[in-house]
């Protein structure tokens, strides 16, 4: 048995470019792997593929992406290899942290090691890509500049350990369903945007950007009191993550992020986490 941490991600600035022929969207977005991890444990079969999810309304078949991401890596090892592979989640679901493409980017990666590593990198991130637009960015597993669908991938230098406050209010929000509530301004002209400077913590939180913000704001107001706990607790800065719901906060250091987290947990506003920029 294998057993790997899957990790969560936010988005430290999200700008969504223009909507594509394909119905995806190119996006610019810098993108930051954290802390928060799910567990996923991996035993080679006879055949077969075994997906379980203890204690996850999950599911366990083709409709779970690990299940998918599993059957396009042993496409390509002949005979006829099975898995099983069990994921324990920590990370909130189809809350804009990447969970279930991490796991999916986790389970290419560490199938492609237990069978030789028939695959290259860039094989693993185009057969990501087919999975999701996020999965490329865990294959990658840096600090990365992401642009067309997210599958377009440079590595960023130079951003300083980050602690972060997640909170997640505990419901689930559609990420289609926001990215067909945003207006995009319709204008044919190339969008010009320079990357704000990230050297230190002050200047991630001058930086702090997401369009879909605004739509996840107006349609669930929770998220601007989120904001603004996590401000009055001592953050830099705050911003939603991807699509939402989940909000984070900036802090200096760890004994600050570990104040305010205490505190949140009293609002009783959702789960609150810990966590820090790896």
């Amino acid at each position: 048995m294998i057993v790997r941490q899957s990790p969560a991600k936010v988005n430290l600035f999200l700008r969504i470019l223009r909507k594509r022929a394909d119905g995806y969207h190119d996006i610019l977005s810098l993108m930051q792997r954290v802390s928060l991890c799910d567990e996923v444990s991996f035993v080679l079969r006879g055949e077969g593929r075994v997906v379980k999810c203890p204690g996850s309304a999950l599911p366990e078949d083709r409709g779970n992406i690990v299940y998918r991401a599993a059957e396009e890596i042993l496409a390509h090892v002949s005979g006829h290899t099975g898995v099983e592979i069990t994921i324990h989640k920590k990370i909130p679901v189809a809350a804009g942290l990447g969970g279930g493409s991490s796991n999916a980017a986790t389970t290419l990666v560490t199938l492609n090691e237990m069978m030789g590593t028939p695959c290259s990198t860039q094989d693993l991130m185009h057969m990501g890509a087919r999975l999701g637009a996020d999965v490329p960015f865990f294959v990658f597993g840096r600090t990365s500049l992401a642009s067309g669908i997210g599958d377009h991938l440079k590595p960023v230098k130079g951003i300083p350990l980050i602690w972060f406050v997640l909170v997640n209010p505990g419901f689930e929000v559609s990420t289609g369903d926001i990215y067909e509530r945003l207006r995009l301004g319709l204008t044919k002209e190339p969008i010009k945007y320079r990357m704000p400077r990230f050297l230190t913590v002050s200047h991630i939180a001058r930086g702090l950007y997401n369009d879909l913000e605004k739509v996840s704001l107006r349609l669930y107001p929770i998220l601007s009191e989120i904001k603004e706990l996590l401000m009055a607790h001592g953050a830099e800065g705050s911003l939603m993550s991807g699509s939402g719901p989940t909000v984070f906060g900036i802090f200096r250091n760890e004994d600050d992020a570990k104040k305010a987290e205490r505190q949140l947990q009293k609002t009783q506003v959702g789960s609150v986490f810990v966590a820090h920029s790896i």
